[in-house]
């Protein structure tokens, strides 16, 4: 083999790895979002599996009681259009060579599917076949199975790229699980205190947003947890890239390795955006002037909206000094022009204004989190918008919930917004109505009023 031929393969093979990588990192980034199991598994089946030259998969799940698989997913002559399946098989464990792996737990390659009396043909016969278990915990929940029509087509890349797939799956699933364990344990809870609660009207509503902390608190704790261990992923991931980035000299493998790397990125900015909804964001307060902070914003964001839509300030004269993290409160106030550009595709009105009020504990009832009585600086973003239909407002400050398809948002803005006001010591409320509109709200404890007094510290009622 000549020098030229050597130095093509050993390129090709450096882009097919900037590929796999590529491939990889965008599931790693994606995978937060991917709100339930049945989009988890058409995920990986056609945007993973199928973005890395296989040219079948198909997904199995297995029942509760680890006794059959069941087709749920595919990529390839099974999967004719959008999420179908002709035919969809059921194989019990230990029978065919899918069977097989799920009762074993570990991966099989048949180089030659004619000398194997247990294979299972589907839609048509196959030479070669890879299967890498589903695992949870060591427990068999899933099968990825992919066939080849020539022999010997799977090898140890193959098994290797399969069973980090794999990995990254069955975390996702567990993930989930514990998910769907806590929301259960929620609502039986919930239906506990409905059942024995014989109190005042007042005192269900105060245990019933207590309850609803608790379970942010919850989902805070494991946010936080797994996006510390997800971060371990991305610096790894990331640190590939960085390698592969100096040893690849060609312009087009130069342009793959930038996507991932950009991917990788927006990675880090989910996690950072995690911390900060599970309030585990070291913030650097200091006092500052709410109205020169969104006097900032507005000029940097005014050339990023769109002509048919006018944003105005409307700021009061004398508000009092604040003392919160100014790069975060820019950030929670971008997150909110953000949303609210969103809400008006054909163009509209945006209006941010600020202002000092006093807070009393009947005022709670507006709150997302309840404060304490005393002076407070808001912010108010308000636009004639789509507005927020009346089943999912209180819905939007749930982490991870969107409107938006997979890999298109994360979920994470608003609950991100709420998690540094309340680390803050302040709070959000917001009002909405279908097709009018919606108006989100900062509350800032004022340190320092108008006058010069120096207020006391408010601080959020303890959850």
């Amino acid at each position: 083999m000549s020098e030229p031929e050597i130095m093509s393969r050993q390129t090709q093979k450096r882009l097919d790895e900037a590929a796999v990588l590529r491939t990889l990192n965008a599931f790693a980034v994606d995978v937060i979002t991917i709100p339930s199991v049945e989009d988890l598994f058409w995920y990986v089946a056609q945007n993973v599996v199928g973005r890395l030259n296989f040219v079948d998969c198909v997904i199995y799940r297995a029942d509760d009681v680890g006794a059959s698989l069941t087709q749920v997913a595919a990529l390839g002559a099974k999967n004719p259009y959008d999420r179908s399946i002709l035919n969809p098989l059921r194989i019990d464990f230990g029978q065919g060579v899918t069977g097989q792996v799920a009762q074993s737990g570990k991966p099989v390659i048949v180089g030659d599917l004619l000398k194997q009396q247990n294979y299972i043909p589907d839609m048509s016969p196959a030479r070669s076949e890879i299967c890498v278990p589903l695992l949870i915990k060591g427990r068999v929940v899933g099968v990825i199975d992919s066939e080849h029509p020539d022999p010997d087509a799977f090898g140890q890349a193959e098994l290797d790229i399969l069973t980090t797939v794999a990995a990254m799956t069955g975390a996702k699933l567990e993930l989930l699980a514990e998910a769907e364990r806590s929301h259960q344990r929620y609502r039986d809870l919930a239906a506990s205190h409905v059942q024995l609660s014989q109190e005042t009207a007042s005192r269900k509503a105060l245990e019933a947003k207590l309850f609803a902390a608790r379970k942010l608190e919850a989902i805070g704790r494991l946010t936080g947890r797994f996006a510390h261990d997800f971060n371990n992923l991305l610096t790894v991931i990331s640190g590939n890239l960085d390698f592969l980035a100096a040893d690849t000299r060609r312009p087009d493998a130069q342009a793959s390795l930038k996507d991932a790397q950009s991917a990788a990125g927006r990675g880090a900015q989910l996690i950072r955006d995690m911390l900060a909804f599970s309030q585990r964001t070291r913030l650097s307060p200091e006092l500052a002037d709410l109205n020169e902070i969104v006097t900032n914003v507005c000029t940097h964001a005014k050339p990023l909206f769109p002509a048919d839509i006018t944003l105005t300030q409307d700021l009061a004269d004398h508000i009092g000094v604040i003392n919160v993290d100014i790069k975060e409160t820019e950030n929670a106030l971008r997150n909110l022009l953000s949303n609210a550009r969103e809400a008006m595709p054909n163009g509209g009105h945006l209006r941010i204004a600020t202002e000092m009020l006093r807070h009393n504990f009947t005022d709670n009832q507006d709150l997302v989190a309840p404060l304490m009585p005393g002076l407070y600086v808001c912010v108010s973003v308000q636009d004639d918008g789509a507005g927020i239909p009346d089943a999912s407002l209180h819905q939007i400050f749930d982490p991870f919930y969107t409107s938006k398809p997979v890999g298109r948002g994360a979920g994470l803005g608003l609950s991100m917004v709420l998690g540094f006001m309340q680390q803050s010591g302040g709070s959000v409320s917001v009002l909405s109505k279908l097709h009018q509109g919606s108006r989100f709200r900062l509350y800032f404890p004022a340190i320092i009023a108008p006058d010069g007094i120096e207020t006391n510290d408010l601080l959020t009622i303890d959850q």
